[in-house]
């Protein structure tokens, strides 16, 4: 079960199958999407994504799955594959509070999220190798990245989970956070991001995809920051930010 809700600007989405640790099937998959398309259409200026229960999300629900008759291309092209790509590109800021088990789909969801607080006690991989099949919703990419061809191959092979601060430590998500604090702590940020100057943070959230994805220097992403900042100008919340610091006093961003 997907549960949304929308107050003071910021999107909940919350994986509310506890007794299956998050597992999701195909509905449950497109469920997330459709909760992704709301907050969008509501206007949302932020996006929180945390499951309910001892887990996070302990991947793609395959009970009652026959290996025989799966369509995993289709499962993996047509459902998998949009929805990630639709959570990474939502255009305002994203937060996810992962603990317990994020595995195979929980860890693709966490990939797809701008900002991820992970709990200490979290375990984060794939168990693919025990399946039969390998890693997927772009963990290759990202283990490459951020640890190399040997201990990203070293992971897969063995199966072993990572630790939550080992995740952080390699740079695979932003915070480390004690299990009994994660989940406020991360709902924290989120409120203070949908409190912020929304369209500040939609540029740079578009300028760090744009360095990502088509590799580019220095000087190309500060002409990106510049034609950001001019467009930036005419906000309302630039005009408010300035006038507050020149007050000595806190903004009050409105989000346009």
């Amino acid at each position: 079960m997907i549960d949304y809700a929308l107050a003071d600007d910021l999107a909940v989405v919350t994986l509310n199958a506890p007794a299956r640790r998050n597992a999701l099937d195909l509905d449950a998959l497109s469920a997330l999407a459709e909760a992704y398309d709301h907050a969008e259409s509501d206007g949302a200026r932020a996006v929180l994504l945390r499951g309910e229960g001892p887990s996070f999300c302990a991947g793609r629900d395959i009970s009652g799955v026959d290996p025989a008759t799966d369509d995993v291309a289709g499962y993996l092209d047509a459902t998998l594959a949009p929805l990630l790509r639709r959570m990474a590109s939502f255009p305002a800021p994203t937060f996810a509070a992962a603990h317990g088990a994020c595995l195979g789909v929980g860890l693709g969801l966490l990939i797809a999220t701008d900002v991820v607080f992970v709990a200490d006690d979290a375990r984060i991989g794939s168990p693919f190798a025990a399946l039969g099949a390998t890693l997927d919703s772009g963990g290759h990419a990202l283990f490459v990245e951020r640890f190399g061809t040997h201990a990203t191959l070293d992971l897969i092979y063995t199966g072993r989970m990572l630790t939550g601060e080992e995740a952080v430590r390699a740079g695979l998500f932003s915070r480390v956070v004690p299990a009994s604090e994660v989940r406020d702590a991360t709902e924290l940020a989120a409120r203070r991001a949908a409190a912020g100057p929304t369209e500040a943070f939609r540029a740079s959230k578009r300028i760090v995809t744009a360095i990502r994805d088509e590799r580019l220097g220095l000087w190309e992403a500060m002409a990106l920051e510049n034609r950001a900042q001019a467009a930036l100008a005419g906000t309302a919340d630039y005009r408010e930010g300035f006038a507050a610091f020149q007050a000595k006093r806190a903004p009050a961003f409105t989000g346009r």
